[in-house]
């Protein structure tokens, strides 16, 4: 009867974290292949200050580990975007993925879920911008 009751749960968080994955691989995928270097540059060069909360809201909606977010990380680096935003995307897409949002939803009060997700959010973008200041040393 456990059993039964596992794999239905399994199902269901599968059903619900699928559509994230595709997502995830279909925008890392555009990044890489059709989006010229010069546009990224533009949209997340280190020197605008909207590039570190852009990267950040980009990764919520990806499902990946940091394993899947590293090619898209290079990719973004690559073609121009500064270091503080690749490091604000990568944050975003391991901590305040929209999946794992949802999976932590059944482990914890709402309250709760959303004091973590503004103060991941507020440290992410701390992070990004001290990186991006700093970039000049890397």
């Amino acid at each position: 009867d456990r059993i039964v009751y596992a794999k239905e749960q399994l199902m269901s968080t599968i059903q619900k974290v699928a559509p994230y994955i595709f997502i995830g691989v279909g925008i890392g995928a555009a990044i890489h292949n059709f989006i010229p270097a010069g546009y990224v540059e533009a949209l997340l060069g280190s020197s605008h200050w909207y590039s570190v909360p852009l990267a950040t809201l980009v990764g919520v909606p990806m499902y990946a580990d940091i394993f899947g977010a590293i090619p898209v990380a290079e990719s973004l680096f690559a073609k121009g975007a500064g270091l503080g935003t690749v490091l604000s995307f990568m944050m975003a897409v391991t901590a305040l993925s929209l999946p794992s949002l949802i999976m932590l939803r059944k482990a914890v009060k709402p309250k709760l879920l959303l004091t973590f997700t503004v103060i991941v959010t507020v440290g992410i973008t701390f992070i990004g911008y001290l990186f991006n200041a700093c970039s000049f040393m890397f």
